[in-house]
């Protein structure tokens, strides 16, 4: 199965910091990670310099394809910057790639 990673490091969170399904509301500079696999996207985020992850409240979403992840995961940036401490919803987003650089992008094969 193949997956594809996008990873942007870096991201602020905005006031009343970004929830997670296991650890809470977190808040301040955090990495934000969407893997898609067929059929989902998951959305985690972690401090900058921790090895945790923490699953975004809402993750994994529905996710047709690694187009439509690509705008999952910029949403996703989106929100963090935001903040409001509300589970995540990536819908309505653009199917295809914004075009957006500040992200790294990794593709798995399994």
């Amino acid at each position: 199965m193949a997956t594809t990673t996008w990873t942007t490091t870096g991201v602020f969170t905005g006031p009343g910091g970004v929830l997670t399904d296991k650890a809470g509301t977190l808040s301040g500079e955090l990495t934000v990670r969407t893997t898609w696999e067929p059929t989902r996207a998951h959305v985690a985020v972690q401090y900058v310099g921790a090895a945790e992850w923490h699953a975004l409240a809402g993750s994994p979403v529905p996710c047709a394809s690694a187009e439509a992840g690509r705008s999952v995961h910029q949403n996703a940036v989106d929100a963090v910057r935001a903040g409001g401490s509300t589970p995540f919803a990536p819908w309505p987003v653009a199917p295809e790639a914004s075009g957006r650089t500040d992200e790294t992008r990794a593709r798995t094969a399994g």
